[in-house]
């Protein structure tokens, strides 16, 4: 069982190694750029140690792991377009280099790029492989959506943030995994055992993403800590102080969403969280969709030591930092 960071490894050199066509140089040089700005590869990793369960043979399995990887940075260079971001993993975005027009098309080929590295796959997983592959695309897609549509909504249920958090980060944990066990000859039941695994642990990753955007250590979190306050974003932190304030709170809450002074709304929303012990209640329901993934990759029939690297890649996720 190879590590996550001999995989990763292996992921970065194959990235390196893609080639892209020379012209237009403005259409392809976009795509150079986004892919070479590294991040962790936490899913292709994850594609290539779901299929390193079944079969140790890296370079069947390298194609998913090149689609998951292209597909992924297709949707930041969108998603940085929507949010109007001027930096991605401290680099410039791609609309701000090139123009949002170019980066939207650009991002366009990148999908295409994604389905040329699914065609790499033998044929008789192919079709069981696009069918992964599409299902996982068009449901961050709908995620994306919702998220937008719950900016302009006063009224969002913490029901109905879970299900946009699965949508827009969680399938595509779950989406990778299940790939890679298709590849490298999982049964069925194997497979949707590793999506299970991997969605409740991307919908734990996301709640923990909120958590740090509050309690984070601003040194190791690498953006301001108070970013999702400071945009009035609702977070299961949000939603649940609101599900659970008093009325006279509730007030106090609505005038802060307006206040100019970001030190002082950050301070007073917090302190409205350790009112009502909102921090506690996060890391309780973390914990239980980090629980639900956790019993899913032990109910899998391997040995136990076949699956400790990915126990260890999950602890580590679910214990970062940043």
């Amino acid at each position: 069982m190879y590590t996550p960071n001999q995989l990763q490894e292996a992921i970065e050199n194959a990235v390196q190694n893609i080639k892209y066509p020379a012209h237009p140089e403005r259409l392809y040089e976009p795509i150079r750029y986004i892919m070479s700005l590294g991040g962790k590869r936490i899913r292709p990793a994850l594609t290539l140690m779901a299929a390193g369960l079944f079969d140790d043979n890296l370079d069947k399995a390298m194609p998913a792991a090149l689609a998951i990887e292209t597909f992924h940075n297709f949707t930041l260079i969108h998603d940085d377009i929507m949010d109007n971001a001027p930096l991605r993993r401290g680099k410039q975005t791609v609309h701000e280099k090139w123009g949002v027009n170019n980066a939207i098309l650009s991002g366009d080929v990148m999908m295409v790029e994604a389905n040329k590295h699914l065609s790499e796959l033998d044929n008789n997983i192919l079709k069981a492989a696009l069918h992964t592959f599409n299902a996982t695309a068009q449901g961050v897609c709908e995620g994306q959506q919702l998220d937008m549509e719950f900016e302009e909504q006063e009224t969002v249920s913490i029901a109905d943030y879970i299900n946009m958090i699965r949508l827009k980060t969680a399938v595509l944990l779950g989406g990778a995994m299940k790939l890679g066990a298709q590849v490298a000859g999982a049964t069925e039941q194997q497979a949707e055992q590793l999506y299970e695994f991997g969605e409740n642990l991307g919908i734990a990753y996301q709640l923990q993403d909120d958590l740090l955007d509050v309690y984070g250590d601003p040194n190791k979190f690498g953006k301001q800590v108070g970013g999702d306050i400071i945009a009035n974003k609702k977070t299961l932190l949000l939603l649940k102080l609101r599900e659970l304030a008093n009325s006279l709170d509730l007030e106090k809450l609505a005038i802060q969403s307006d206040n100019k002074d970001l030190t002082e709304k950050i301070n007073h929303v917090i302190d409205l969280y350790d009112k009502y012990d909102i921090r506690s209640l996060a890391i309780a329901e973390m914990k239980n969709y980090s629980d639900k993934a956790f019993h899913a990759l032990e109910s899998l029939d391997l040995a136990k030591e076949r699956k400790s690297e990915l126990f260890k890649l999950a602890e580590q996720i679910l214990n970062r930092e940043h």
